[in-house]
């Protein structure tokens, strides 16, 4: 091999080497800070000695398992599979890792309260998540009787909320978010596509 074709040969491979590099998934650790009023605080980027290592972020679940986890937790708790998927597109857009400026953790959106209660120990686990969110997504509508607005409103703004204004609080993100869900429920009725 002549010196130009080596020097070719070797900038193929560094460049192979860090395509591979650089489209591997970049994986965070996530971090918890209970504040003085016990707000739990969850960030993958701590801003100062407060936090404390809480979990290693896992990759994501394939499209099959998403959807096989999805399919057997509705079953469990007596839910429709669209209706799931519509809340995980809305709450997280499919995202496992994500957390809230309010706390609320991964595909389903659970606050640690609502994760406690639900017996998720890692909000971060999308099994458990899943499970947790279906969990408390079945509570809600057996306490609404089947009324699906008022089972989303409390989903999204608690139920002692709901009950209080008899309804849908008079709040702009939790009308949209009820709307934003009925939309993709019809959407995922017809198409079963769930674009994970």
């Amino acid at each position: 091999m002549n010196c130009s074709m080596r020097v070719l040969s070797e900038i193929l491979t560094v460049l192979f080497l860090g395509c591979t590099v650089l489209s591997s998934p970049v994986m965070a650790d996530i971090y918890r800070h209970v504040d003085e009023n016990g707000v739990v605080h969850f960030t993958n980027v701590p801003t100062g000695g407060e936090y404390s290592f809480y979990a290693e972020e896992q990759e994501k679940a394939g499209t099959q398992d998403l959807v096989q986890l999805v399919r057997h937790y509705s079953r469990k708790f007596n839910l429709e599979e669209a209706l799931v998927h519509a809340v995980i597109k809305v709450e997280s857009d499919y995202q496992p890792q994500i957390v809230s400026k309010k706390g609320a953790v991964g595909l389903m959106q659970l606050i640690p309260e609502t994760a406690r209660d639900m017996m998720v120990n890692n909000p971060l686990d999308i099994e458990q998540n899943i499970r947790g969110g279906c969990r408390y997504l079945r509570l809600m509508l057996t306490r609404f009787e089947e009324n699906l607005d008022l089972a989303l409103a409390a989903y999204n703004a608690g139920p002692t909320t709901v009950s209080k204004y008899r309804g849908i609080p008079p709040y702009k993100e939790t009308r949209n978010y009820v709307k934003r869900v009925k939309h993709y429920l019809a959407k995922f009725r017809n198409s079963k596509d769930y674009h994970l």
